[in-house]
């Protein structure tokens, strides 16, 4: 079975965890790493023959455009990952709506193709900003990445299928490409992809994602580039923040060897279209639902 390979492309010091000891207003003043760190991704595929899609922060294109270059030169499929790596609840609908189109505009000019396909920082399309679906809609977005069906402090949508499915929306559907989940004991364990890779051994995900594939469901794995970059500059969040955030980093790269390895990958557009074209899809009515 073909599964989705991703990778959200932002900086050490962008993630939603470091907000209380970093001000944007200070991300042009760090150290950045993100095209070493990219690139160490980049090695990692093209070793394995494996092609798959960045979810590229606006603030990232605008800063490297020769990164977003490389990384669509070799094949890959290129996303949207919002510009300022704001969380979508804590925003009302026209700034996520003026967040979004910035960042898309600013790939698309490097790229010089459309690109339709969107992850939410920390996964934050939730019940309380379903209405962010219509705005992808309205803005020519065709698939989503960015509903959890699982439980946790800052995202997650239980109720949610758990294979990749249609989305219909009264402004019509997109596809939704969920985060993957192993359901053991009666929960949803989150797994196969940043801190839950690095935080089980590696042969329980491996096991939960075979799983997963056993259901007859694709899934998709996500890594960030600073998690193949141990030697980052250590900043102080606090201590489960800084737990979540350096767990393991030194062992991010040879799991993710191991995955290219042990199941087959492509993006996330080769595994929508071979459903689209072989499998009847599932459809998640949410017309009614704020």
């Amino acid at each position: 079975m073909l599964n989705a390979l991703t990778v959200d492309v932002e900086d050490y010091y962008q993630v939603t965890g470091f907000e209380n000891c970093v001000y944007r207003a200070e991300w042009d003043h760090l150290e950045s790493r993100v095209v070493a760190s990219t690139q160490t991704i980049l090695d990692v595929l093209r070793a394995a023959g494996v092609n798959g899609t960045f979810f590229i922060l606006g603030w990232v294109a605008e800063r490297f455009p020769e990164l977003v270059q490389a990384i669509h030169a070799e094949g890959h499929e290129i996303g949207c990952h919002g510009y300022w790596h704001r969380i979508v609840y804590q925003q009302a609908p026209e700034e996520f709506r003026h967040d979004l189109c910035r960042a898309r505009d600013a790939i698309q000019q490097v790229i010089g193709e459309p690109v339709t396909a969107y992850r939410a920082p920390c996964f934050s399309i939730t019940r309380r900003s379903l209405w962010a679906l219509d705005i992808l809609l309205d803005e020519g977005f065709t698939c989503d990445s960015s509903i959890f069906p699982t439980v946790h402090d800052r995202y997650g949508m239980v109720e949610a299928p758990l294979g990749p499915h249609r989305i219909r929306r009264p402004a019509g559907s997109l596809w939704e490409f969920p985060l993957p989940v192993y359901r053991r004991l009666g929960h949803p364990w989150p797994i196969g992809g940043g801190g839950y890779l690095r935080l089980y051994p590696y042969a329980l995900t491996r096991r939960g994602l075979r799983a997963v594939n056993h259901q007859g469901r694709p899934f998709a794995v996500y890594v960030h580039p600073w998690e193949l970059d141990p030697d980052q500059p250590q900043l102080s969040p606090g201590p489960l923040r800084a737990f979540r955030h350096y767990l393991n980093l030194g062992k991010t790269k040879q799991r993710l060897t191991s995955l290219l390895k042990d199941f087959r990958f492509g993006s996330m557009r080769d595994v929508l279209a071979g459903l689209d074209a072989n499998e009847q899809v599932e459809n998640w009515n949410l017309a009614s639902a704020a």
